[in-house]
């Protein structure tokens, strides 16, 4: 039962990490500058990459779960409304869904980690919200740094 449990979980887990990589290439095509669309797909990567690592945790092949570290929050996006994706999203929209994604990600992951009594799984959602987190914080880094200095 609890093997069934966790496989769920994993294959949610890995369902959304597969979303995030088809949005960072949806993303990339319609960001204007090549350095916007090398910058998305660096998260398209590293989303792929989180694909791999949690299939290595349910294929049980890692469960380095230890030492959770929730990088800093700038809150950012706490603060945008919520727009839309469309074909002529600008590089600030671009940047607002992404940290709007991110947002909901760690969000998820941190609900979920916060109501399961198993360690172990736990600390899988605790280390999933941390990446989460250090995404949210680098696009808020971006849009406090090229979009606010704009405005």
């Amino acid at each position: 039962m609890e093997e069934l449990k966790f496989n769920k979980i994993m294959d949610f887990a890995i369902l959304k990490e597969k979303e995030a990589v088809k949005f960072y290439q949806k993303l990339q095509t319609i960001a204007k500058f090549n350095s916007q669309k090398k910058e998305l797909k660096k998260f398209e990567n590293m989303e792929k990459g989180h694909i791999i690592i949690l299939n290595n945790i349910k294929q049980k092949k890692e469960k380095n779960f230890k030492n959770i570290h929730i990088e800093q929050d700038l809150r950012i996006s706490n603060y945008l409304v919520e727009i839309k994706f469309t074909e002529s999203s600008s590089y600030q929209d671009i940047i607002i869904l992404a940290m709007k994604r991110e947002e909901k990600a760690y969000n998820l992951y941190n609900d979920l980690a916060n109501n399961t009594l198993n360690n172990e799984i736990k600390n899988l959602f605790q280390k999933l919200a941390s990446e989460e987190i250090k995404h949210k914080l680098h696009f808020e880094k971006i849009y406090e740094d090229e979009i606010l200095i704009d405005n």
